[in-house]
């Protein structure tokens, strides 16, 4: 490649590696790739690799997405690589214990909607979509043995999650140890350029570049981290594990700006930063005027929720979203247009938070209810036991935006 990087390729990957970390060589070398790109007329292929281990996305997510978008914009090519594969063996990035394998028709099903999620973000239709179940699922086991061949397993018991778990007795498959190896052989079968990805990635998306030179190419993948989003709760990663601190971009205009309004005021600016287009100059003022007083962070946390719902719901929604929440809190939480619902006396409160759907299972309902969250009428209800009776009607109350008007 071209050593004199010229300084529009220096502007560009200083633009995106905002918020990100690029290695092995930083903003030089990517400043290098997108010259040599635009000096052969040779379009950067993109790689995001996607488990479809669940049906939907949210905000999280779309942190990763945001950045496909600006490679898009500069004129590469997005390849959306589904785990067709992977994703039967499930990740164990991270994580403590061996994650369950999905079957193939839950793969199949959970990767449905992913693109209709995704054209919010990225004009899909551009992209180039792949599966490796289509280059992973023929190989022989020669070839697998091969593949095994280039990785020892030193390198292996480098990853955080596999050291931690061999020093605890924990158990480590001998399968887990092929998903970063099929994951890195992606990027030899889409020929990747550069590779996208959590923080949580780092080990997989590294061995990709490692594995990319073991089978001959010139210049491997440069990887680009993104940081993980921390849910609404401002502490645990956002994850449909924790569905009362995540955000789905399959969620209503109203549960969606009343989610992002619950936020702690210390996530405010990372929200901005890292979901929308907000410059570096007003990020540093909106932390200074949080941190001297000059301006309350409900305010700037309205505008933030206005701004991404928008994004995924269209101003009408958004205004929409903004005025029924205006509506609750200046009517003491409760909205002026809650359903009403017959309910008989004697139900347990675990079973009529579930059926009327405001928790997906009693585990949930049991959090919420540990947290605070559940009233009758304005008051908190601690007790798990309860049994709900009353004489005419009730407003139930889970969570800050879910009501509901008992009456027989």
């Amino acid at each position: 490649m071209t050593t004199e990087i010229r300084q529009e390729f220096i502007d560009q990957a200083m633009y995106i590696a905002r918020n990100a970390e690029v290695l092995p060589g930083g903003v030089e070398e990517l400043a290098a790739k997108l010259q040599h790109a635009s000096d052969t007329n040779t379009p950067l292929r993109v790689k995001l690799g996607m488990d479809p281990t669940r049906p939907d996305l949210h905000l999280g997510h779309t942190v990763v997405m945001r950045k496909l978008k600006e490679f898009q914009a500069l004129g590469h090519k997005i390849v959306l690589l589904v785990g067709g594969a992977t994703a039967m063996i499930g990740d164990p990035s991270g994580k403590s214990e061996t994650r369950p394998a999905l079957t193939k028709e839950q793969v199949e099903e959970n990767a449905k909607t992913y693109f209709e999620q995704m054209a919010k973000v990225l004009d899909v239709s551009k992209a180039e979509v792949v599966n490796n179940a289509d280059w992973l699922h023929p190989m022989k086991f020669t070839e697998l043995l091969a593949l095994a061949g280039k990785v020892t397993v030193a390198q292996m018991m480098t990853r955080d999650d596999f050291a931690k778990r061999y020093a605890e007795g924990k158990p480590i498959s001998i399968v887990e140890f092929y998903y970063p190896l099929m994951q890195a052989y992606d990027s030899v079968a889409i020929d990747a350029d550069i590779e996208l990805g959590g923080t949580d990635q780092r080990f997989n998306t590294l061995l990709g570049r490692d594995i990319q030179s073991a089978y001959g190419k010139k210049y491997p993948q440069l990887v680009v981290l993104l940081p993980l989003l921390e849910g609404t709760d401002g502490v645990v990663k956002m994850s449909k594990t924790y569905p009362e601190h995540c955000i789905s971009l399959t969620d209503s205009a109203k549960d969606m700006f009343g989610k992002l309004m619950s936020i702690p005021d210390n996530m405010i600016t990372r929200y901005f930063s890292l979901l929308t287009n907000t410059s570096k100059e007003d990020l540093e003022r909106y932390d200074r005027e949080i941190s001297d007083g000059s301006i309350n962070p409900r305010n700037l946390k309205m505008q933030l929720a206005h701004t991404i719902t928008e994004e995924y719901h269209g101003k009408d929604g958004a205004d929409k979203a903004q005025e029924d929440f205006i509506n609750v809190v200046s009517n003491k939480g409760i909205p002026d247009d809650i359903a009403q619902v017959k309910v008989e006396n004697g139900k347990g409160i675990l079973d009529l938070i579930v059926e009327l759907g405001f928790t997906s299972s009693k585990g949930e309902a049991k959090r919420l209810i540990a947290g605070g969250g559940v009233k009758i009428d304005g008051e908190k209800i601690a007790d798990m036991t309860y049994i709900v009776e009353f004489d005419e009607s009730v407003v139930l109350q889970a969570g800050k935006r879910k009501f509901a008007k008992l009456v027989h």
